[in-house]
């Protein structure tokens, strides 16, 4: 680990003698078939998940590279943790850590290693606060996980919305505080998963780890296959003890953030509530009801179930289930009957609703006791921020819609931000300072993300003006708007624009030419899920409940039916407007960019070059070798510097220098020949 030999291959790709894509896959294998699956280029990391254990990380490691600088010691996550740490202390200004790759590549894992290292090295001196504070952020991963993350077919792990942590650090550097963003819970997997993979973690937590009696008491079977929202992941769960310990270890990582019995045993109901809710059934009856219409449920047991849990009554879960309660022009209140497909609809919407609405319920728990307290500008100094941004990769399935849409517009957003600090920004100063420089090309995704975003006319204000039009709008009118807005995009097609590209349906496809590479879009269930829309009828029966936890989870219940309101904000827009609060927040701090190359397969062999060529074309390394090698690596501030170099310059400037530092520079040119530097080696 201390040193690595000319066998290991550069641990910095901006030593390669020739700066090719070839020579880039050569040194990374040379490296992974060495174990080392860290490399720097500059100030980025490139790692590569071996999918196996290595001996990399614990307290030796740490304690290695604890107050290192960056280059002393070969590449490894702690030395970018240590960096950042570093110069936030050294500097007094925020920074952050953006780690980006696909699924698989290991994020959720590099954002661990990042906090240990964190908690490792800061509170010397034991204070209490500070050790409740930093229990708190590395428990909070293991609680997120259960209900954040799933089981994908690229991964057991994988993290189904996005994050980003914030760290707050007193003028001591210990971590007094702290604030978690999510961003986009794919909250559709809790209806349906795609073959060979599973739903959140969580319910089969509980099914497979709560004691026999507290399954009773939920009304629940352990079989994940009974239930209609589990059934398709059901033959992939893991071993039923590994369920039980990964259970048993969020109960822990809970108690100790704080969640009070109450609040554990409410969320084991809301859980247990959303897959009765999915069982639940409806047919067509002969009977027109007054109030209930053509529709009943099938089985009403389940029914019961759903209202104890969620500690509401009977008769207005099985109203809100089969009719809606709409106010007329003037005021008065109708009951419309749902049909079967649109009792259904409400049904799923519901289930959703609750499940977003409680895995933020979690997030703002976690944050209410990861606050700052008591902290006065006044007295405790400024504090400054480390943030950690673990943020969804780009996606490419065989079938792409809404959500992987909006997780490779939010990667655009990243790469906006990574030309414009990274290449962009490089480059002016260069060309400021009057130094010779021969430019670096580089694709400028602007108009990219203009397409998304622009007002009017972007993919987004379309969507959001087919969800506002009055009469029946479908995903298909959708698509021949965006067709007439941007056909002549240079990175937007449709089968309507290419009648000969037959890779793409009728009616259904379009594609966008991302940064990374061409995606295809199926626009079926874009309106839907952009819309958002759940019934008021549901929203106040939760806030009407008597369980003061999901009461808690549904303040806009409270709200009379018959009061005007504005339209909400659709999940696109608020999507968006996250996006850029995101970027502008990273803008201001001093980036430390960790790209993980990510894996396709579960496997410790390293995986064909062409598919790790795709990975690292994805997370913006192509450009980065050239840029780093023709440009500064390394930034080592003016004093330091200064003081290192002065060094070669003998008795001019070497211990007696009191002149400016501006001035010291003039002397090192002639200062620096064979015989001065002949004894400073």
């Amino acid at each position: 680990m201390d040193e690595e030999g000319l066998e290991c291959g550069k641990p910095d790709f901006v030593l390669l003698d020739q700066v090719t894509m070839e020579d880039f896959m050569e040194n990374l294998k040379l490296r992974f078939e060495k174990g080392l699956i860290y490399t720097y280029i500059g100030e980025v990391l490139v790692s590569v998940n071996p999918y196996q254990e290595l001996p990399l990380y614990g307290p030796e490691a740490i304690a290695k590279y604890q107050g290192r600088e960056l280059y002393e010691r070969p590449p490894h996550l702690y030395a970018v943790a240590n960096a950042t740490y570093r110069a936030m202390k050294r500097r007094s200004r925020d920074t952050c850590i953006v780690i980006s790759g696909e699924s698989g590549a290991g994020k959720t894992e590099a954002s661990k290693h990042i906090m240990q290292y964190i908690a490792a090295v800061t509170n010397p001196s034991q204070r209490a606060e500070v050790d409740r504070v930093k229990d708190v952020l590395l428990k909070s991963t293991c609680v997120l996980e259960a209900f954040g993350n799933a089981r994908t077919n690229r991964n057991h792990n994988s993290s189904r919305f996005g994050k980003y942590m914030d760290i707050n650090f007193d003028f001591k550097g210990d971590p007094v505080g702290g604030h978690i963003h999510s961003y986009l819970l794919e909250k559709s997997r809790v209806l349906k998963q795609h073959v060979g993979e599973r739903n959140f973690h969580a319910f089969y937590q509980v099914l497979r780890g709560c004691e026999d009696a507290e399954l009773q008491k939920l009304h629940l079977q352990r079989n994940p296959a009974v239930y209609n929202f589990t059934r398709q992941g059901a033959g992939l769960s893991a071993l039923e003890s590994d369920e039980k310990s990964h259970y048993l270890a969020v109960m822990e990582a809970m108690r100790v953030i704080g969640f009070s019995a109450e609040e554990v045993g409410s969320v084991h109901r809301i859980l247990a509530a959303i897959l009765h809710l999915g069982n639940i059934e409806f047919v067509e009856t002969e009977e027109a009801g007054l109030e209930q219409g053509h529709v009943a449920v099938a089985e009403e047991l389940l029914v019961d179930h759903v209202a104890q849990l969620t500690a509401t009554p009977r008769e207005l879960v099985l109203r809100c289930l089969l009719s809606r309660t709409v106010a007329s022009g003037g005021r008065e209140l109708i009951e419309k009957g749902h049909t079967a497909a649109e009792a259904s609809y409400a049904r799923d919407a519901c289930a959703k609703a609750v499940y977003q609405r409680l895995f933020e319920w979690v997030v703002n728990r976690i944050n209410g006791v990861m606050e700052p307290r008591g902290r006065d500008p006044r007295r405790d100094g400024k504090d400054t921020v480390i943030g950690v941004l673990d943020i969804y990769g780009f996606e490419v399935f065989p079938v792409n819609s809404f959500e992987q849409f909006c997780i490779n517009y939010c990667n655009e957003k990243l790469q906006q931000l990574f030309i414009q600090l990274i290449l962009k920004q490089e480059q002016e100063e260069y060309e400021r300072e009057g130094i010779a420089w021969q430019s670096v090309d580089y694709f400028n995704n602007a108009t990219i993300v203009e397409l998304v975003e622009r007002p009017h006319r972007g993919v987004l204000a379309v969507l959001d003006e087919a969800c506002s039009a009055a009469g029946t709008i479908t995903d298909r009118i959708f698509l021949q708007s965006l067709d007439t807005h941007h056909r002549h995009h240079p990175h937007y097609t449709s089968r309507q624009l290419c009648p000969t590209d037959k890779t793409m349906e009728f009616g259904r496809d379009f594609r966008i030419k991302h940064y990374a590479g061409d995606v295809t879009y199926s626009v079926e269930g874009f309106i839907d899920k952009n819309r958002d829309h759940l019934f008021q009828d549901f929203k106040r029966l939760m806030y009407n409940s008597s369980d003061p936890t999901l009461r808690a989870m549904w303040p806009d219940g409270q709200q009379d039916i018959t009061e005007v309101t504005k339209r909400p904000l659709t999940a696109g827009t608020l999507f968006k407007n996250s996006m850029v609060a995101l970027v502008e927040n990273l803008a201001c701090k001093s980036l430390f960019p960790g790209p993980p190359a990510g894996r396709d397969t579960c496997t410790p062999a390293l995986r064909p070059l062409r598919l790790t060529l795709v990975s690292l074309s994805v997370l913006r390394c192509g450009r980065s070798p050239s840029m780093s090698a023709a440009s500064s690596p390394m930034r080592t501030r003016w004093l330091p510097g200064w003081t290192r170099t002065t060094v070669a310059t003998r008795s001019r400037t070497w211990g007696c220098w009191r002149m400016c530092g501006s001035g010291g520079p003039a002397l090192l040119p002639a200062s620096l020949t064979p015989d001065s530097c002949s004894g400073t080696r």
